[in-house]
């Protein structure tokens, strides 16, 4: 079980697939800050004072901001798919796959057709 963080485009229904799988997922939504528009390095912040990974599709800008601070909870950057429970499970594994999730980008992709 991982303590997670969708930040605010981050599919709903992989949300609740993730919670169903047995990970404790907040979301920017559930927070009160959807709409605030925040800069990334305010949702990572966020996440990061939380303890929780945090989940996103916005792959290059999560990366980037790991590149320039690499202390965090983690980032949990996934491609767009369309199979939400295929993306959820997808998630869990590379999840499982870790000791650790503080500090480190996990990149989940789409399966390639």
């Amino acid at each position: 079980m991982a303590l997670l963080y969708a930040d605010e485009h981050f599919p709903a229904p992989v949300v609740e697939e993730l919670r169903r799988l047995g990970h404790d997922v907040t979301t920017v939504q559930e927070t009160g800050h959807a709409g605030l528009k925040w800069p990334d390095s305010e949702v990572l912040k966020d996440a990061t004072e939380r303890g929780r990974a945090l989940l996103t599709l916005n792959r290059r800008d999560f990366i980037r901001l790991h590149g320039e601070n690499p202390n965090h909870a983690g980032v949990i950057a996934c491609t767009q798919n369309l199979d939400f429970v295929d993306l959820a499970k997808r998630i869990d594994a590379a999840i499982h796959a870790e000791t650790t999730l503080a500090g480190r980008v996990i990149r989940v992709y789409r399966p390639q057709s």
